[in-house]
């Protein structure tokens, strides 16, 4: 997928977020310290709150454990308290990360599993929510987690990661207006603009195209892309 092929393997490499990741910035200071703390990451879908988690695990050479809690409950925690003990006492003696997306949706009991785990340092807790965690995440685990705020991806974070992907040959040229319209339906969600970059190229690969140009792109997003025009669109187009 593409999204794995553009994955950053560095801190250096995200795009976006520079308020807690650039230099001398909270986050930042969090991966340099070398001591892994708890946090919260809110904001809203496709800014790269699971990337930076990962990251954190990669720098600190931790374990890495992904929980869904829309799809995950008791059992997953239990598992990952299993492994966290199994790494902390292996030979490696390996730190661990728990990584809870949605932690919104576990309910307080769920919620409430990992407090001695947090307490006792058996693993790093990172919760990533979409939802105010002041009234989401309950105030024990919040009040043991740095809670960082990020924010949808600026238009030219947007086109960066267009240009990574043809830079990777991953799609042909791309008209600029038909980059700016795309843009402004990513509406700063980078797993959105993604997966549309992914479903062009296909498209263009069975129709053999060597440039995506605006009308093309109308074509096959359809109405979907009408209700996301640009300043550099015929205002023809705008809904």
């Amino acid at each position: 997928p593409l999204a794995e092929r553009l994955r950053p393997r560095t801190l250096g490499e995200v795009i976006g977020q520079q308020h807690v990741l650039g230099p001398g910035m909270p986050l930042r200071l969090a991966f340099e310290s070398g001591r892994p703390h708890s946090c919260i990451l809110w904001g809203p879908p496709g800014v790269g709150k699971t990337t930076i988690a990962r990251l954190m695990a990669d720098a600190f050479d931790a374990q890495f454990i992904s929980i869904s809690a829309v799809l995950g409950g008791v059992k997953d925690i239990r598992e990952a308290v299993e492994q966290a003990q199994a790494a902390r006492d292996g030979l490696m003696q390996q730190r661990t990360i728990v990584f809870v997306d949605e932690v919104h949706r576990f309910n307080k009991s769920q919620q409430d599993a990992f407090l001695p785990h947090v307490e006792s340092g058996l693993f790093t807790f990172i919760g990533a929510t979409t939802e105010n965690p002041s009234f989401e995440v309950n105030s024990a685990l919040l009040s043991r987690a740095a809670v960082y705020v990020l924010q949808p991806l600026f238009e030219e974070d947007l086109k960066r990661i267009v240009g990574l992907a043809q830079a990777e040959q991953a799609l042909p040229a791309i008209e600029s207006v038909a980059i700016d319209r795309l843009v402004a339906y990513a509406d700063g969600d980078a797993r959105r603009l993604l997966n549309t970059l992914e479903t062009l190229a296909m498209a263009a690969a069975q129709e053999k195209l060597t440039e995506i140009t605006d009308a093309w792109l109308l074509k096959v997003l359809g109405e979907r892309c009408l209700l996301y025009t640009s300043d550099a669109a015929d205002d023809s187009l705008r809904v």
